[in-house]
């Protein structure tokens, strides 16, 4: 609902990221007036046809990879991630933007179906019926702090969400304030030049203001990548409601991982170097992080890993939140340090936990509590037996992976169908950390993954989160959609 705070404006967790207080421009608009506008959008945009909004997101990369020297530099203050990190960030942001303009240009985003009249249905005559979608109205995106492009301001919620036809209001991360302020400058001064609907995109700030704004009736659905808590919460707002909205939140995930006795047999060198590489990258604050490895011997395992290092984390608070979570898991029951590094250092420590299926029967929280930082939790299993026992009790994961033998074998089929059946995308011999943008992706997986596990937040297919399914019957040709019209 309004509140009459001052958000800032232009023309993704609570999130796994910190909060703090920004000094807001004292001439932006209010909560009220960003939602009258993107209410006032809704018309315009989905009147935009297909080939235009492919057009209006080119303009959006294209500018952003000219301002990439601007941009660059203010992420890395505020986020401490390295330069070549951020460049490559951005470069898949206006990726994926050209991505869903070269889909919505070719048709390949249509959702559409046809059924001519046909006198002769078996269950009696048929009319004629097309189906197509329709955008849902102002979506609502959280940005999340771990990407400050490719999952914020421009990220893929916003970008599917301008896909579908909708306006976008942006909820920025206060991790990266000022970096989203600029962000939403560049993308709304290039959709202006390129003709966009008046406030197509549009940003505010503020806690409070983000639970506001999931409540209001002029938001049609949410799209948020954070914490399980955070999201759970936002979740529960938008369930409330009076009008019910879709709600599509990336959550926790400990991503587990099965390294089977062919798979140590025959790749335990190249399995141990790319478990240190995957769960260290990017400081372990990756929601694809493998954080619970099941090994068929521990001691191995661990003698067999690399040196491990790692960079700095995203701010104080996620590295304080890390150390807290890190101290509580490894005080459990049954769990025991394997190797903490960086104890007294300026960077996280990397920390390998070892606990025993035993000990995951009895406490099943142990594979399913997420550690957001390096640390992960090595899982020694006498058999496969018990690995798919405990797995039994598992909840949802974005990611399940098998390290198996150079040949695919018995064990390794059925631990992919075993995965199958908690992740939303299973690996089988690589890793789980890197996320391509792409028609066949899908990230997301059941609960507590995500709150939506039919639908995906990286990928063309996210794009269907935002709008909705319209038959059209016995409708003359010139009033249908130019979509389902005849050819």
């Amino acid at each position: 609902m309004p509140t009459g705070r001052r958000i800032a404006a232009s023309t993704r967790r609570p999130l796994r990221g910190p909060s703090m207080s920004t000094t807001l421009p004292s001439t932006a608009p209010t909560l009220d007036t960003v939602l009258a506008q993107a209410s006032a959008a809704a018309g315009p945009a989905r009147a935009v046809p297909s080939g235009d909004r492919a057009r209006l997101l080119t303009a959006v990369a294209d500018a952003l990879d000219a301002a990439a020297d601007t941009l660059v530099p203010v992420a890395q203050r505020e986020s401490h991630l390295p330069e070549a990190r951020l460049s490559g960030e951005l470069a898949r942001t206006t990726f994926q933007c050209r991505l869903f303009a070269e889909r919505l240009a070719s048709g390949a985003l249509d959702d559409v179906r046809v059924d001519h009249a046909d006198p002769h249905w078996p269950m009696g005559a048929r009319p004629d019926i097309r189906r197509t979608t329709v955008p849902l109205g102002p979506v609502l995106v959280f940005a999340a702090s771990n990407f400050p492009f490719a999952f914020s301001v421009l990220g893929g919620d916003t970008v599917s969400a301008l896909a579908a036809g909708c306006p976008v209001v942006v909820k920025a991360h206060p991790g990266h304030p000022e970096l989203s302020r600029l962000t939403a400058s560049v993308a709304t001064a290039a959709l202006d030049a390129a003709g966009a609907p008046a406030h197509l995109l549009q940003l505010v700030e503020g806690e409070r203001e983000g639970a506001d704004a999931v409540r209001d009736p002029r938001i049609k659905a949410v799209g948020f990548t954070g914490s399980t808590h955070g999201g759970r919460y936002l979740f529960q707002l938008a369930a409330d409601r009076p009008d019910p909205i879709p709600f599509y939140g990336e959550l926790g995930s400990t991503n587990p991982v099965v390294v089977t006795p062919a798979g140590w047999s025959d790749r335990a060198e190249d399995i141990a170097t790319g478990f240190a590489a995957s769960f260290t990258l990017g400081a372990g604050q990756f929601c694809t992080q493998p954080g619970v490895v099941f090994v068929p011997d521990a001691d191995a395992f661990l003698a067999a890993l690399p040196p491990l290092t790692t960079g700095p984390m995203l701010g104080d608070r996620i590295a304080a939140a890390y150390a807290t979570a890190l101290d509580d898991l490894a005080a459990r029951d049954g769990v025991t340090v394997a190797r903490r590094t960086g104890r007294g250092t300026d960077l996280p420590e990397v920390a390998l936990l070892r606990a025993t299926t035993e000990a995951v029967r009895a406490d099943p929280s142990l594979i399913s509590t997420e550690v957001f930082g390096p640390a992960s939790l090595l899982v020694e299993y006498g058999s496969l037996e018990e690995v798919e026992t405990v797995l039994a009790d598992f909840g949802g994961a974005l990611t399940g992976t098998v390290q198996g033998g150079h040949v695919l074998d018995e064990d390794g089929r059925r631990l992919l169908d075993v995965l199958a059946g908690h992740a939303g995308r299973v690996i089988w011999n690589e890793w789980p950390t890197g996320v391509t943008v792409t028609d066949a992706q899908h990230h997301g997986g059941p609960w507590p993954a995500s709150t939506a596990p039919t639908t995906t937040s990286v990928g063309t297919a996210a794009v269907n989160r935002f709008r909705r399914p319209v038959a059209y019957q016995n409708v003359p040709q010139q009033a249908l959609p130019a979509e389902i019209r005849d050819r």
